[in-house]
């Protein structure tokens, strides 16, 4: 408890004379964020891994967090009030919302973007405000269908989606309402929906990954549609259930129009590529040498190559204006059934924060969407790219027939 006083003392320096409640239960926060830190790295693993296995049911893809958390919080909410009372500034990130829930407080998470991309923002959101998240993972597509199928039985608080068409979907359903403005304002008015439904939280921009020993780059093509040549039999791989390579062919749909995106299906289809559940496995196989070339969100072969600076893998930008290199975001919506709405709004408020972004563009090489923020440090800006940008509202109305498009194509059974 030594460390715990240490911190209370220190900020009790800095406090006003009467501290309000919500300052209290900052410190309170911040305390057990740096006690937690201050521990042996090992240890911090070892509590991870417990919270990362399967709850009773054997279900893996949903599981609680902050239980622990919630625990020491109320220990020391007990010494707290059998000594001289607690004070602080507000929780660890600066542009979270004051009105923090109480500790017991808890949101439901449907999230699409997977638990080692986003989990370490999950805890820290837990850390800085005492409010435990239950979290299911899965595919944004899956999650929204299963959204609008609960209906008004539903009881997720928030929905983290991998991509925006998942998201313009449940707004075309009516199954998501109002973020606060002051939230909404965080973004550029085109990273986020007209009519305040979701918000962008950071981008992605697809690229032709490739094998730098098994693709000469002065054979690379200008563009996604020269993939469908006989040279390129077996080349490419794709993820095509994938919530990403969904909302690109959506958004070839919206470019080219649904003629040319048919016949680009089946002549991918044709050309019998290699397909994977999804980016990362595409990227290794690339590495591998496993296959020639994959089509994947920009930021994958990034984290590799901090793992691995001899990456075989090198990423591909098509020509401007090409589908090939769409700029997707990832988005974060309040499910009209959410029962914390205050706390809901604090959790995104809380990733488009200035800490958040930081982490999305230092540690995942996303593209922070954050007024103000500034890209990557190891990535070029987002306006000397030849990314392509859509009109995001769109993308929700041609979620399912994009799904079906795809299926028809052979592309994925």
């Amino acid at each position: 408890m030594t460390l715990w006083l240490n911190c209370h003392y220190f900020d009790l320096m800095i406090l006003p004379e009467s501290p309000r409640p919500s300052q209290k239960q900052g410190i309170l926060r911040r305390c057990i964020s740096r006690w937690f830190e201050a521990r042996p790295a090992g240890d911090r693993g070892r509590a991870r891994g417990r919270d990362a296995r399967p709850d009773a049911t054997g279900e893996s893809g949903s599981h609680r967090r902050g239980g622990r958390f919630g625990a020491l919080l109320a220990g020391v909410a007990v010494v707290c009030a059998a000594t001289a009372g607690c004070g602080g500034t507000d929780s660890a990130s600066e542009n979270a919302s004051e009105t923090t829930a109480a500790s017991g407080s808890k949101l439901v998470v449907y999230s699409g973007r997977n638990e080692e991309l986003v989990g370490p923002l999950y805890e820290r959101f837990e850390a800085a405000t005492g409010i435990d998240l239950e979290v299911r993972y899965g595919d944004s597509d899956e999650l929204a269908l299963a959204i609008d199928q609960e209906g008004d039985r539903g009881q997720v608080d928030v929905f983290v989606s991998q991509s925006p068409g998942a998201v313009g979907y449940l707004t075309s359903k009516d199954r998501l309402t109002p973020i606060d403005q002051p939230v909404l304002d965080r973004v550029a008015p085109e990273d986020r929906s007209s009519s305040g439904n979701w918000v962008g939280l950071s981008g992605r921009a697809r690229v032709q990954t490739y094998n730098t020993t098994e693709v000469d780059a002065a054979d690379l093509p200008g563009s996604v549609f020269d993939l469908t040549d006989p040279q390129w039999k077996g080349r490419v791989a794709l993820a095509p259930g994938n919530g990403s390579f969904i909302d690109f062919v959506s958004g070839m749909r919206q470019i080219v129009g649904d003629d040319r995106t048919k016949e680009w299906l089946a002549g991918m289809a044709a050309n019998e590529p290699p397909t994977y559940p999804g980016n990362s496995p595409i990227l290794e196989a690339v590495n591998r040498g496993e296959v020639a070339s994959g089509l994947v969100n920009h930021y994958y072969r990034e984290i590799a190559a901090q793992e691995d600076p001899n990456l075989a893998a090198e990423n591909h930008f098509f020509a401007p204006g090409d589908p090939g290199s769409i700029l997707l975001v990832t988005a974060g919506g309040i499910p009209s059934t959410a029962s914390n709405r205050s706390g809901a709004n604090e959790l995104l408020a809380f990733l488009l924060s200035e800490e958040s972004q930081r982490f999305v563009a230092d540690e995942k090489f996303e593209y922070p969407l954050a007024i103000g923020m500034a890209a990557p440090g190891s990535l070029p800006p987002l306006t000397d790219l030849p990314v392509t940008r859509l009109d995001l509202e769109r993308l929700g109305d041609s979620l399912t027939s994009t799904i079906d498009m795809i299926r028809a194509s052979g592309l994925q059974q």
